[in-house]
């Protein structure tokens, strides 16, 4: 029975270390940026500034740790000016490996 009982611990014990490495995360960046209600003559004129990619390498932890800090998100920030709108999207998607 012991030796039954040990067998399992340690078959549990490896079961849970192995759930436990080192994960990627990875985020790719692109902000745009848009000006809107120009009273200068056009009415809208657009920019991407590009994408950037970071990679974040999480050691030892598990899948779900990983997932919850591996996160997308969008942020919107608008500057209204006497002339002009300008409006700034910075979007963030992340993907786990």
């Amino acid at each position: 029975m012991k030796k039954i009982t040990l067998l399992a611990v340690a078959f549990t014990a490896l079961t849970f270390a192995s759930c436990k490495k080192d994960r990627t995360c990875t985020c790719k960046t692109t902000t745009t940026s848009e000006i809107t209600n120009y009273t200068g003559g056009g009415s809208s004129t657009g920019s991407n500034f590009g994408t950037t990619e970071d990679k974040t390498v999480m050691t030892k932890v598990s899948k779900k740790t990983a997932k919850t800090n591996c996160v997308s998100n969008e942020n919107t920030n608008t500057d209204t000016e006497i002339n002009y709108t300008k409006t700034t999207i910075t979007k963030t998607d992340c993907t786990l490996s």
